[in-house]
Parts: structure tokens; sequence; C-alpha cells
């Protein structure tokens, strides 16, 4: 079993790896463009913060080095997102942007590693972060939903890319049965619910592939703010419960 769940594992890192360098295409488009256009840092300031909770959760909890190996590369692909978005973009959401990342990135982060260090200790400790984090995707799998009732509105699939909807769907499922292997309930309920989330975007898009496009275009500020939103909800959920000379 611990054979299996650390293969599971490996396949899930590697998928969560393509995941993460999916907004590439965005930054391609920001650089080429020299402007952030439309776009907002928010969905990137978040998923930084939740990268950098996973990192630290992998990093407390006994065996959880592969929590901490594939969310430190989050980081560092984010950190370089971000990094580009504040080149490109104007004064005022470069003021905004760094707002955001000293409330939520450094604000945050320190306050949930210093309460953590101080007030919890051992399983209580795991299990706070873990509460927090599990509620952070959450928060972000709800994203996708918008975009779908544009499918649905729109009878056209043209927002919503089919590749990333595939490996959505791989992600949550790799990684929630992962979490059956290893009995993690803060890995279970968010992938959970992302698998399923991937599994209906498939069927919109199995349902709507052929249908003709809209007559009238969409507003571009929408289509932009939704882009974002697949590219946010591609944050990885890894976690693991095993010992490490057993995973």
């Amino acid at each position: 079993m611990a054979e299996l769940s650390f293969f599971v594992g490996v396949i899930g890192n590697i998928i969560s790896l393509l995941m993460f360098l999916s907004p590439a295409g965005t930054f391609r488009r920001i650089i080429r463009n020299k402007s952030t256009e439309e776009f907002e840092s928010f969905p990137y300031v978040c998923t930084w913060l939740n990268s950098s909770l996973w990192t630290y959760y992998g990093i407390i909890k006994p065996g959880a080095y592969l929590v901490a190996t594939i969310n430190s590369f989050g980081v560092v692909v984010q950190s370089f997102f971000l990094g580009v978005f504040l080149i490109y973009a104007p004064s005022v959401m470069k003021a905004k942007t760094g707002i955001l990342v000293g409330i939520l990135d450094i604000g945050m982060l320190t306050a949930a590693i210093v309460v953590s260090e101080l007030v919890l200790e051992g399983e209580k400790r795991i299990e706070a972060l873990g509460f927090v984090c599990a509620g952070l995707n959450i928060m972000m799998y709800a994203s996708p939903l918008s975009i779908m009732k544009t499918v649905i509105k729109s009878k056209s699939v043209e927002y919503m890319p089919f590749m990333l909807s595939l490996f959505f769907f791989f992600n949550g499922g790799i990684w929630t049965f992962y979490a059956f292997l290893v009995h993690d309930w803060f890995l279970a309920v968010p992938n959970g619910m992302g698998l399923l989330l991937g599994l209906t975007q498939l069927l919109l898009y199995a349902i709507y592939r052929n249908a003709r496009k809209p007559l009238l275009p969409l507003n571009t500020s929408i289509i932009t703010s939704q882009q974002q939103q697949l590219d946010s909800q591609t944050q990885p959920l890894i976690s693991s419960s095993h010992p490490q000379p057993q995973s």
C-alpha cells in the first residue's frame, strides 16, 4: 500500500507541476504586449499564499515531503508570475498588488506560522493548518462556476480550454485517490470537489463543443477575469499522512 501511494503521489506531482505552469500563456501575452491589460493580480497572490501554506504544512508534517517539494515549486512559479505582473502593470495596479502581497502573502503567512509555532503543538498544529489550507482551496475551487455558467449561457466552450479542464479532472482524481490511500481527509474533501467540477467541465465540453458560436461577442473584461479564474483553479492540493520511509 505504501508503494502504491508513493507511485500515485509521484504521478500527482507530475500533473500538478504541469498545472502550475498552465498560466504561462497568459504571461507570455503580458510580456509580448508589455501590458497586463485587464488582468488582475489577485488570483496569483492567492495562489502564492496557498502554495506557501501547503509548503509549510509539508514541512511540519512527518513524511509529507511530497507536499513541500511540489508546492515550493509552486511558490517559485507564482513569484515569477507576480514579478512579471509588477513589471508591466500600471502604477495603480502595482500599488494594489503590493498591498495585497503585504496583507495576504506576508501578513497572513507570517501570522499562520507564528500562531502555529507559539500557540499550537504536534497534531493540533498540523490539523489547524490543514483546515486553513483545505478551506482556502475550497474557496479557490468555487471559481470555475462562473466559467461554466458562461459556457451554458453562450452555448460555446471557446472560453473553457479543453486541456486545462482535462488536467483539472486528472489532478482532482489522482489526489482524491491518493487521499483515500493515505487516509488524509484534508486532501480528500477539496480534491473530491475538484474532481467533480473537472468532470462537469468535461461533460459541458462534450455537450457544447459543436454548438454554434454566439453571434454577439462577450464582454472582454469578463473573459479576462474568467481566464484568470481558470488559471487560479490549477492550484494542486497535495498532502501525505504516512511516514517518509514508507512513502
